[in-house]
């Protein structure tokens, strides 16, 4: 009796925390919603055309309630001592579970991709957009100023772009060591700048424990969850009797 007590307790207050985190970015989501334009004007140079493609206010809001609603029916389902309820709930965290490993297989065996679709993306923006459009120029200057790196793999996406050739053959100052302009293909040759790419990989392995450590901690919530509400489902019977 008292263990059943107890896991009840916890079922309720482990829910109780996901209901709070739902209303907390159910508000988020309103407003961004309500109030988008002060949200955008975080988001500095990605406002204008990230946000064509994602609504984050949309997404907060289907989040939160989603989560608002998992934590509503945990609650109800541990403190009405409902096996239907439970049981639901066990379903719903179980797909969110099996969706959750599903993602990560994918994303492990397509992860060797990843550099061949960020080419495909990266290198017609330096050839053709940076030094023109505002926006992919402050995007790769501030990343290239903020990481110490030149391009995607390295000086050559520069070689034969409309940057190059508007300024006299000259490339970004951050392809050199100097970082000061003019900066020629040879000086850039010298210095042997890392590409922003290779930049970015190596600091996401420096990382992979900590990002590793969450998702597995995540998981370990999750199943924590469904042992939960499984063990209150078929303890219900008895209690009851």
């Amino acid at each position: 009796m008292g263990c059943f007590t107890f896991v009840k307790l916890m079922m309720v207050l482990f829910n109780l925390l996901i209901f709070l985190g739902g209303l907390t970015l159910l508000a988020m989501g309103i407003w961004v919603s309500v109030d988008g334009g002060s949200f955008l004007r975080l988001l500095g140079p990605f406002s204008n055309q990230g946000m064509q493609f994602v609504n984050v206010g949309f997404f907060c809001i289907a989040i939160g309630a989603a989560l608002v609603l998992l934590g509503l029916l945990g609650c109800c389902g541990a403190h009405k001592e409902s096996k239907c309820l439970l049981l639901v709930f066990f379903s719903i965290i179980l797909i969110i579970f099996i969706a959750e490993v599903a993602a990560g297989v994918v994303a492990l065996a397509y992860s060797s991709f990843a550099e061949g679709i960020l080419r495909a993306w990266a290198t017609p923006a330096l050839q053709n957009d940076f030094g023109r459009d505002p926006v992919v120029t402050k995007i790769w200057n501030t990343t290239m100023t903020e990481l110490k790196c030149c391009g995607f793999s390295n000086h050559t996406d520069f070689v034969g772009s409309e940057f190059e050739k508007e300024n006299g053959g000259s490339l970004p100052p951050s392809c050199c060591w100097t970082n000061i302009a003019p900066c020629s293909v040879a000086e850039a040759a010298r210095s042997a700048v890392q590409g922003c790419f290779q930049h970015i990989l190596e600091t996401l392995k420096e990382h992979a424990n900590i990002v590793g450590g969450i998702a597995a901690g995540i998981g370990v919530v999750e199943i924590a969850a469904m042992i939960v509400s499984m063990y209150l489902y078929c303890h219900l019977d008895s209690r009851l009797s």
